[in-house]
């Protein structure tokens, strides 16, 4: 291809290979079809397609929550996802939420109508808005947008680099469909590289936070989504040992901390005690968290003590609880803390505080009767090979496993952060696409939202292992509605046989039972290539403490 046969989109796709991208998400459209051509012709950068655009998106979220677990602390994975313009773009808006509650870096990619047409001239284009940016800048990190073939690898490094400065998030770039087809005017780009900044702390601030938790005599940490995020687990070990100070993990933060280390008081954040665990700290390290609605136990919690809380987000910083606050990430805050911080010599009684903390916890549990989903759960986990990572939809069974989950060897990602339906398939074909067997875990509601990447999965060749948890509704709104109002309304769902459905795409299939659950997801783990086992159950949630205090 000589210079004078190259376009726009050409430069987009040579730019995105410089940065590092090496798979792109991509569903074709009219206004993009001269980026879709570029993808053609390089050959070189996998492109995997959907079948709708809000799927791709969660698809494109999940490769990138893969790629972090997988290499925590390394260079950060900015995930491309290209969609066209008009519906196309505004499909990925419900997932780009996801992704910005959960600092993931999602690089979107959007075509646009002709230059002429942008600024809301009204000139009757095919998906013509009159300004589709304004839909995008609230819910993304950053928007950027091209007018001239010369602005794409400068635009695409900047939108790369906003995506992987902590905390990390999707961003947003709009390129006009006359800009991707017409002439690159540029010579073949090479050279482009982002470098996202180090968020590093004030070292006053450190100091003070240094101080306190040196003077503290119950220290706490709280380790939340952007611990996990930042690669902290060393420095977070590192520590809590030097501190002698137990750790408790958020939902989003599980994975950052070792599950069976003597100072883990695990994830059950719904759960009183816990709730007052924390409370009752002299000095509690909050460390990227924004202490959240359900990080607080539905704002129940009250701190006693003091309240130190780093948090690469401006916003939240002090948002929900007075503090001393540091704006930083969480891995610099930590190395410079280790290097202030004395070790305290063990003498028992924090480890003896968080295993009193986990038995009344257990106390609590075995008091409700919930001895079939306690065993589902370490069924699922139980079945799962070393390395496999896990995607949960908006479930009963996710519910469980945002507390009861152990994720070492098998990670978690769930559509927490923004809590909205349908992530699990299409978050794990993206894991999937990043080298990993995944599995994905829906409830019957929550999989008819992308029943269709099943045929993705087949075109693609993912392994990825789907169970399909089918009561009949959607059951945690039937629960809540239920428990509010004493009926429910509008949770009672037809649906198909998810067998035969699956069986239909060429899908390997069964149907499963709360005794057998755990033999036949090992088996169809130990089968390449996508697969779904299906299991009718109507699950409980475990009583919520926030309600009655106990």
């Amino acid at each position: 291809m000589t210079d004078t046969d190259r376009i726009g989109g050409d430069v987009v796709v040579e730019t995105l290979r410089a940065l590092g991208a090496d798979t792109v998400f991509g569903l074709p459209g009219q206004h993009a079809l001269g980026l879709f051509e570029a993808l053609r012709r390089a050959g070189d950068l996998r492109v995997i397609s959907g079948r709708v655009e809000n799927n791709l998106a969660f698809a494109a979220d999940g490769h990138a929550r893969a790629r972090l677990a997988a290499n925590p602390g390394g260079p950060v994975p900015v995930t491309p996802l290209v969609v066209s313009t008009g519906p196309g773009a505004l499909l990925t808006l419900a997932s780009l939420q996801e992704s910005r509650a959960a600092s993931v870096p999602v690089l979107g990619i959007s075509s646009q109508v002709p230059v002429a047409g942008l600024g809301g001239g009204r000139h009757g284009y095919l998906h013509e808005l009159p300004d589709q940016q304004a839909s995008f800048r609230d819910v993304v990190k950053s928007v950027h947008v091209v007018r001239r073939a010369s602005q794409i690898p400068t635009a695409l490094r900047e939108a790369w680099t906003s995506a992987a400065t902590a905390p990390y998030g999707p961003v947003w770039v709009e390129i006009p469909q006359d800009v991707l087809l017409g002439p690159a005017g540029v010579p073949p780009i090479t050279s482009v590289a982002a470098a996202p900044p180090v968020l590093e702390p004030l070292p006053e601030l450190v100091t003070a936070a240094a101080d306190l938790l040196a003077a503290a005599s119950n220290p706490v940490i709280l380790a939340g989504g952007g611990a996990l995020r930042s690669g902290a687990q060393a420095e977070l070990t590192a520590l809590a040992e030097a501190l002698r100070a137990p750790v408790i993990s958020t939902f989003g933060g599980k994975g950052v901390f070792g599950w069976d280390h003597e100072l883990s008081g695990r994830s059950w954040l719904e759960d009183w005690h816990t709730t007052e665990f924390l409370a009752a700290a002299d000095v509690l390290l909050v460390l990227g968290s924004g202490l959240g609605e359900l990080s607080s136990n539905y704002r129940e919690f009250a701190p006693r003590g003091r309240v130190i809380q780093v948090e690469a987000d401006l916003g939240k910083l002090e948002s929900n609880y007075p503090g001393l606050g540091i704006h930083a990430d969480v891995a610099s805050t930590l190395q410079a803390l280790l290097e202030w911080v004395p070790m305290r010599p063990s003498d028992g009684r924090a480890e003896a505080a968080v295993a009193s903390l986990l038995s009344r916890v257990e106390s609590r549990l075995d008091s409700q009767d919930l001895a079939v989903e306690r065993k589902l759960v370490d069924d699922i986990r139980a079945a799962l090979p070393d390395g496999t990572q896990t995607f949960w939809d908006m479930t009963i069974a996710a519910y469980w496993a945002w507390s009861a989950w152990n994720p070492e060897g098998a990670p978690i990602h769930t559509a927490q952060g923004a809590g909205g339906l349908g992530y699990g398939l299409p978050g794990a074909l993206g894991g999937a696409a990043a080298g990993s067997p995944t599995l994905a875990v829906s409830g019957d509601g929550g999989a008819m939202y992308g029943v269709a990447e099943l045929a993705t999965a087949v075109q693609h060749g993912l392994d990825v292992t789907w169970l399909v948890v089918d009561d009949g509704g959607y059951g945690v709104l039937r629960e809540y509605l239920t428990d509010a109002f004493g009926h429910t309304t509008a949770t009672e769902l037809a649906r198909p046989d998810f067998v035969a459905l699956a069986s239909s795409f060429g899908v390997p299939a069964r149907l499963s039972s709360l005794d057998t659950v755990g033999a036949d997801l090992a088996e169809a783990l130990r089968t390449p290539g996508p697969s779904v086992v299906v299991l009718p159950a109507l699950l409980k949630l475990f009583a919520p403490t926030h309600l009655e205090k106990a």
